[in-house]
């Protein structure tokens, strides 16, 4: 299955270097804009909850 990432609609204009995401069935998956045939992180629906509760905390 081929994922079909997006960046943010904050990336527009002078602000290109971002990271790109992706969302599949089993997991997310996040890209460095700058080199979409680099690495890839992906992250399962619990460590991705346990992240997005992380950015979170005061």
């Amino acid at each position: 299955m081929e994922l079909a990432f997006f960046k943010s609609s904050y990336s527009e204009g002078a602000h290109t270097d971002c990271v790109e995401a992706a969302f599949g069935e089993q997991a997310r998956h996040f890209r460095d804009s700058k080199d979409p045939e680099g690495g890839v992180l992906s992250f399962g629906p619990v460590a991705y909850r346990v992240f997005i509760a992380a950015l979170k905390v005061e």
